[in-house]
């Protein structure tokens, strides 16, 4: 087969997967896999603008990082959305109601582009206020506040491409997304250094740069999507006659959205409260502790990305009624989280060490690191089972469950035992909250799976009442 055969295979819809009858295995993995590379690009675009605000000042560098926290906040309330947006289209493919999937997919990306203009007033009015809220020093904050100022405007886009990527993954289309992300990767890493550094005919932008190369990728790649939606002949379909408002619907949205949100910025909460406690002790801990969590960040994407495939595989047959292959596929799920994280957190236990001395030299932050990392990767298993039953409440339309299990975990669990624990145990009372909390998270979220309240969907109202404007 020549590329260009292998490359219209691509791009063809594909007619072979189907999520709601035969194995689950390879429907899994075909969800699945596009994701853990698509979250990989995003990665890539990160460091691209890390690495070039770093060739161009030690103070843009630094200026970044207080730009991120708002960033993340702004994009943790599309999350909601996003989940939203992906459960409602994946019931109705599931219920072989393509005309309610478009309705959905339409509602959804007029709800996001008024949401989304809305965030971006008010991040460009209010950067400097939380710039200054975070403690920027003078020479750092009107930085930040002017990537903020760059950035907020063009939230309408990043807010527009995330739809079209949740979007199209509820309907089952995980590698259309996956190849835009890597043309608007390709983008903007080519233009960072153009627009940061100023070279050739394009004036010298700094930190504004790397923001504005960040909004015409995404803009690129939100347009594509748009096409691709408007154009209807590969995964979901959206109508502009359709977008009109509809409150009543937006209702649903929100309902479903909310909670996916709450548990985003309730995740980052509990991230930055702990970082109140690591920051009491010496600086070779704190590193550790950076290392350390830079570390999972990479081994959970493939968690991630199952969670995500496991959302679309149990909507889809919650819309067609399959409820027994819906406990069917997140039991398998988390059968194959459970045994793949527990083999690599076997394997980061047994080189914790070399895998510490690749991130410093200083050998004190060595052993935190390795203390760190042994406490922890023997419960990496963990981790994959709450992922997994996380993704399939979400499927369901129980996003409220989903947001409990995980602030449970990450608030009532995490953040007491270390509080608790750090008092006599020192920096060990840390990584002992991590490990407890990896087993608590796993634990609750299978046992909340098993009650089996989620067979009743009728109770997440996603699948009752009037799901078109019109309809009887």
């Amino acid at each position: 087969m020549s590329v260009r055969d292998r490359l219209e295979s691509i791009l063809q819809p594909n007619e072979e997967i189907d999520l709601t009858s035969g194995e689950i295995a390879r429907p899994m993995l075909y969800l699945s896999l596009p994701i853990v590379v698509t979250n990989l690009l995003q990665t890539a675009y990160n460091l691209a603008d890390t690495f070039w605000l770093g060739q161009y000042s030690t103070e843009a560098l630094a200026a970044i990082s207080f730009a991120f926290p708002m960033v993340y906040l702004l994009i943790s309330l599309a999350v909601g959305l996003s989940v939203a947006g992906s459960v409602l289209v994946a019931q109705h493919v599931g219920a072989g109601n393509d005309r309610h999937a478009r309705y959905a997919a339409s509602q959804t990306i007029a709800l996001a582009t008024l949401v989304s203009g809305a965030l971006g007033v008010v991040g460009f009015l209010f950067a400097a206020d939380f710039v200054d809220l975070l403690g920027a020093s003078p020479d750092i904050a009107p930085l930040a506040t002017g990537y903020m100022r760059v950035y907020s405007p063009g939230l309408v886009f990043v807010f527009g491409f995330a739809m079209f990527i949740a979007l199209m993954r509820g309907y089952g289309d995980t590698v259309t997304p996956m190849l835009v992300m890597l043309g608007s990767v390709v983008l903007n890493i080519a233009l960072d250094p153009f627009l940061i550094m100023g070279w050739g005919p394009f004036p010298e932008l700094g930190i504004e740069g790397a923001a504005a190369a960040t909004i015409v990728s995404r803009a690129a790649a939100f347009v594509v999507g748009l096409w691709i939606m408007f154009r209807g002949t590969r995964g979901v379909t959206i109508s502009l006659r359709e977008m009109r408002p509809n409150l009543s619907y937006y209702r649903t949205l929100f309902r479903i959205g909310v909670p996916a949100s709450i548990e985003g910025t309730g995740r980052a909460l509990s991230i930055n409260l702990l970082l109140v406690i690591v920051a009491a002790f010496p600086t070779t801990v704190v590193a550790a502790y950076g290392i350390g969590t830079r570390v999972f960040s990479v081994i959970f994407l493939p968690a991630i990305a199952f969670s995500q495939g496991v959302e679309t595989m149990t909507g889809q047959n919650v819309g067609a009624g399959n409820l027994d292959r819906v406990a069917e596929t997140n039991g398998f799920a988390s059968r194959v989280m459970f045994l793949l994280l527990a083999a690599t957190g076997v394997a980061i236990w047994l080189a914790a060490r070399p895998i510490s001395a690749a991130f410093t030299t200083d050998p004190a932050v060595v052993e935190a690191s390795v203390t760190f990392l042994e406490y922890v990767a023997p419960t990496f298993g963990f981790i994959g089972v709450m992922y997994a039953y996380t993704g399939g409440f979400r499927g369901v339309g129980m996003t409220a469950v989903a947001a409990a299990i995980s602030i449970a975990m990450l608030g009532v669990v995490r953040l007491p035992v270390a509080w608790v624990a750090t008092s006599s145990l020192g920096s060990a009372g840390i990584w002992i909250a991590f490990a407890v909390s990896n087993v608590a998270g796993g634990v609750i979220a299978y046992l909340w799976f098993r009650r089996g309240t989620w067979r009743d969907v009728d109770a997440t109202g996603v699948r009752t009442g009037s799901a078109v404007a019109g309809d009887d």
